[in-house]
């Protein structure tokens, strides 16, 4: 049964956006429910951070925090779509006014000022002697964690960002992005290290799936990759290795499916479920479904999303991961139903089934379309957030998995590389174990480099994680350049029209914000 920790009464979430969330000037001045006078003990202020939570996962709004973020990877060239938010960013067509990076932006920094509100009243609480003081020391550290969640993905994306530590309630609190990367980073290092311990390493009951010890520890250890502090991210991973009791699922699809959230090498992740609220899905599975896939089997006819052909055949035939990250066959509706007797590849019902649809590579240019034998498809349709079979895209279950044990293996292997200390083929080779790879060894550093930034593509493709990974460790005409490698082979593999260009290697500040605030800037490649 699906465990669902940070699920609450609507009039609840409505409370917790009572918290500022910009500096707007309201039309009326309520007099019953405030932030101020709502939020008086620690159980109260423990359902304004469910409302934190709820920012990174399903989405009401369908510009949601993970949706974005599919954009954005398109920017590499690996994932594709034909939905405009997607052609802009794999044409290389972006600008300070585009509506993705705008809704990103703003759906980040509201939950950011939320975040600072339930720190700030945590300590007015406690201050007054408020009871339940372990409860409210959980919550403010929930809130940190949080906080540190969302500046950590934006200074991936944008760099130098604007940072407050303190809710915004007028024009003069609006900070400046100058210096913005370092001064993020010192705070996710500052606060993470404090919050890791204070958060319980593990919850029971309905509490399951807020931030842990480990979820803190794991989310330093990236922050750690981000500065270069080599050494420190190392000893954090080792820490995670050596006491957190992880292991990698041996079936990769695990990290994805219903059935195993919030257990396993799973560290941190959105909670999802349409079947405890109406409103509480995500739009992931809208936006990945094979294009011929039967609507009553979750087909919607979008299919906006898929990986290139050339990504796919990046695998090693024999990668135990091609199950658990691509769709390999699925039943498709391009032939329409046969009867069961004829052809039963596939029964959905008692006289009926639809033929598959399965991976071969380019379907020749005299193929039948109503050939069953010859119904083969060339894109990468992603495994990992489709749900074959269900009725429809507002139904989803799947959570959105945002910190895996496997990330901490492959980040152990590229600080021990870096800092030239402790074994860097100990996490990687564990990578490849679980994938059915042979085990690395006898490298140079940079051929080991090359390995791990390769090995993190293959293991988190599709999980929003391969653009900003790859612009981590690329500058543009440095050497090595990872991102501008690949898109440089997306560029002449399917001939697009776009030059390598310095930014592709950050994503412009909204338009809205450099108009807004007069204390940001714009990056000079802009």
């Amino acid at each position: 049964m699906k465990t669902l920790p940070i699920k609450f009464p609507k009039i609840f979430l409505i409370l917790a956006t009572l918290i500022p969330l910009a500096c707007e000037d309201l039309n009326e001045n309520p007099d019953f429910i405030t932030q101020d006078n709502f939020f008086q003990t620690a159980e109260q202020l423990e359902l304004g951070v469910n409302a934190v939570y709820d920012g990174i996962g399903y989405g009401q709004d369908w510009y949601n925090h993970f949706y974005d973020r599919y954009v954005f990877e398109c920017r590499v060239g690996y994932q594709v779509g034909w939905e405009k938010g997607p052609l802009n960013f794999q044409n290389g067509n972006v600008n300070p006014g585009d509506e993705y990076i705008t809704a990103y932006w703003e759906l980040s920094y509201e939950n950011i000022n939320r975040a600072n509100a339930i720190i700030e009243k945590a300590d007015e609480l406690k201050e007054a002697g408020v009871s339940d003081t372990a409860l409210l020391d959980r919550v403010k550290a929930e809130a940190m964690f949080l906080r540190a969640f969302y500046y950590f993905n934006l200074v991936r994306y944008f760099d130098d960002v604007p940072v407050a530590t303190k809710k915004t309630i007028s024009d003069q609190d609006l900070p400046s992005n100058e210096n913005g990367k370092r001064i993020a980073l010192d705070l996710m290092e500052g606060d993470l290290t404090a919050v890791a311990n204070i958060l319980p390493e593990s919850y029971t009951g309905d509490e399951v799936g807020r931030a842990t010890k480990w979820a803190a520890l794991a989310l330093l250890m990236k922050v750690y990759l981000q500065d270069e502090k080599w050494n420190e991210a190392r000893t954090t991973a080792e820490t995670i290795i050596n006491t957190g009791g992880f292991a990698l699922f041996e079936d990769f699809s695990y990290n994805f499916d219903v059935a195993h959230e919030n257990s396993g090498e799973r560290i941190f992740e959105a909670q999802v479920s349409a079947s405890a609220n109406a409103n509480e899905y995500n739009n992931h599975h809208a936006h990945f479904v094979p294009a011929d896939l039967p609507n009553e089997l979750g087909g919607v006819g979008w299919h906006w999303l898929n990986g290139t052909q050339a990504f796919r055949m990046k695998y090693d035939p024999n990668d135990k991961r091609i199950p658990g990250t691509f769709i390999s066959e699925y039943p498709s509706n391009r032939v329409g139903l046969t009867d069961a007797g004829e052809n039963p590849v596939v029964r959905w019902s008692e006289d009926a089934s639809y033929n598959l649809s399965r991976f071969g590579g380019m379907v020749s240019a005299d193929a039948d379309p109503n050939n069953p034998d010859e119904l083969i498809f060339s894109n990468g349709w992603v495994a990992k957030w489709v749900e074959i079979g269900i009725s429809g895209y507002t139904v989803t279950e799947r959570n959105i998995v945002y910190l895996r044990y496997a990330d901490v293996l492959l980040g152990h292997s590229e600080a021990a590389n870096e800092s030239g200390t402790g074994d860097p083929y100990l996490g990687i080779n564990e990578v490849r174990r679980r994938a059915g790879l042979l085990p690395l060894s006898g490298l140079s550093q940079a051929e080991l480099r090359d390995a791990i930034v390769e090995e993190r593509v293959l293991e988190f493709a599709f999980e929003q994680e391969t653009y900003p990974e790859l612009k981590r460790k690329s500058t543009f005409g440095g050497d090595p350049d990872y991102l501008g490698e690949y898109i440089q082979e997306f560029i002449d593999t399917y001939d697009v029209d776009r030059q390598l260009s310095p930014k592709d290697y950050v994503l412009p500040i909204p338009l809205n914000e450099t108009l807004g605030n007069p204390n940001v800037q714009q990056h000079s490649v802009y």
